[in-house]
């Protein structure tokens, strides 16, 4: 399992990363793997607030529904529009192509997990 040093990690297996005051959101892959195959992504739209530990978006797989958890409160820039044909990139490049929205942050992001942390994290669930 990939975890990229360019990013922070949620409890809940979201990935965050930061340029200037945008601030992009995916879904790690082990989330993904525990979502299973993603069917369809209810994101947010643009301009639409958001705030630090809501609900930002969701995805719907096979088994289940699922939050994305917000790191930020801010306003939603860019959703990922691929994942409106193609919800299946959450699975198939989760830490890429299957980002989910980006957000004009107001103030700095929850301080979420370091790599380190987040595999240490993971084993500890194993």
């Amino acid at each position: 399992m990939e975890i990229l040093q360019d990013r922070r990690y949620g409890e809940t297996h979201e990935w965050y990363t930061v340029e200037g005051d945008v601030i992009t959101v995916g879904v790690t892959e082990q989330g993904q793997e525990m979502l299973g195959d993603v069917v369809f992504a209810d994101l947010p739209d643009v301009g639409q607030a958001v705030s630090e530990g809501a609900p930002c978006a969701t995805l719907e797989s096979v088994k289940a529904a699922s939050d994305v958890l917000c790191p930020v409160d801010g306003e939603v820039l860019e959703v990922n529009e691929a994942l409106e044909d193609s919800p299946e990139l959450v699975n198939d490049d989760p830490l890429d192509e299957g980002w989910i929205l980006k957000i004009r942050m107001e103030g700095e992001p929850a301080e979420w997990m370091s790599p380190d942390e987040y595999g240490r994290m993971l084993e500890s669930t194993d």
